[in-house]
């Protein structure tokens, strides 16, 4: 389970928490404008953005979680187990595989605009990358600093929806999360208002009983009203420090820690890693469960022209900063 979110202050900001049991070796990735992707069905896109994000690298193919291209457009696929459908080939439409999804859009498209065009004409395949890894069952949310969408393939054929909150979790599909935020009107960063009843003298005795009611569970429903009125009501200062700081603090609230959500075999899910990236500079942020100190990689200090994939293995140990000196 995941969340996805979009933030803006003076840059436009795009990240989100992969929750799992366990990690597949990802890395922050770097894929320069002359590496080439070969697709299934599509053929080969020679040149292309830069793309950086955290992929999986297999057979020397970044499978990218999520990313963002040189241009500022960013994406990332979340799971949506159990409404996820793909279609078969169709002779008259831009056959792309799943895995294929991300370089797809992000090597070709400068904004939400055009990706939209592309996805007018295009029919997701559900073909494996290999037989060791099966299809995944995602959708998927698509931002620049003008918009957001989010992506989901159905069995009715592929739905875009405008996303004003610019967050997105897991299940149910997009439409239905929105549609519960009706729910959560009453609720405000402000303190509340006795509307109980004029005959009692009735006062808030905490600081954010406004919020009362705001959801603290771990499902994805919960997640995403939570993330929504965080970021919805977040303030930040417009510096590269704040905002990221701020970045992360917005998708902390909805960080699972171990031991909170148990599976089978005594394993749990936990917030294996959180991005923040600034999509007008390429710099990609990050934390991990053991490591909360915020790194980064810029993606233009790499040479973009290039062929070859820059990875960058993530730094999972605790870096822990001694402040004072033994006397």
């Amino acid at each position: 389970m995941c969340t996805a979110a979009v933030y803006q202050t003076k840059d436009f900001y795009f990240g989100r928490t992969l929750d799992y049991e366990f990690s597949f070796g990802e890395e922050i990735t770097v894929t320069p404008r002359n590496r080439p992707f070969h697709f299934r069905y599509m053929g080969s896109m020679e040149r292309h953005y830069a793309i950086i994000g955290m992929a999986h690298v297999v057979e020397d193919y970044p499978l990218y979680y999520d990313a963002v291209n040189e241009k500022g457009l960013a994406m990332a696929g979340l799971n949506f187990v159990g409404n996820a459908y793909y279609k078969e080939t169709a002779a008259d439409r831009d056959n792309v595989a799943v895995f294929e999804l991300i370089p797809w859009i992000l090597g070709q498209c400068a904004t939400v605009r055009e990706a939209g065009k592309l996805l007018d004409r295009m029919n997701l395949v559900g073909t494996a990358f290999n037989d060791k890894l099966p299809t995944a069952q995602l959708h998927w949310i698509i931002a620049d600093k003008a918009g957001t969408v989010t992506l989901e393939s159905v069995r009715e054929g592929l739905r875009i929806y405008e996303n004003p909150v610019g967050v997105l979790t897991n299940n149910p599909p997009f439409d239905l999360q929105m549609f519960q935020l009706n729910q959560y009107m009453k609720l405000s960063a402000r303190e509340p208002e006795n509307h109980f009843s004029d005959r009692l003298d009735l006062h808030a005795y905490s600081r954010g009983m406004g919020a009362l009611g705001l959801p603290g569970d771990l499902s994805s429903t919960s997640r995403f009203v939570r993330a929504a009125f965080t970021k919805m009501n977040s303030v930040s200062g417009e510096s590269e420090e704040e905002s990221v700081s701020q970045f992360f603090h917005i998708l902390g609230s909805v960080d699972q820690q171990r031991g909170c959500c148990v599976l089978e075999n005594g394993k749990y899910e936990i917030t294996i890693y959180t991005s923040c990236c600034n999509a007008d500079k390429g710099i990609y942020y990050y934390t991990t469960y053991g490591n909360h100190q915020i790194t980064a990689v810029d993606m233009h200090r790499e040479k973009l022209d290039g062929s070859l994939l820059f990875r960058y293995p993530l730094i999972c140990s605790e870096q822990i900063r001694l402040q004072n000196r033994m006397q």
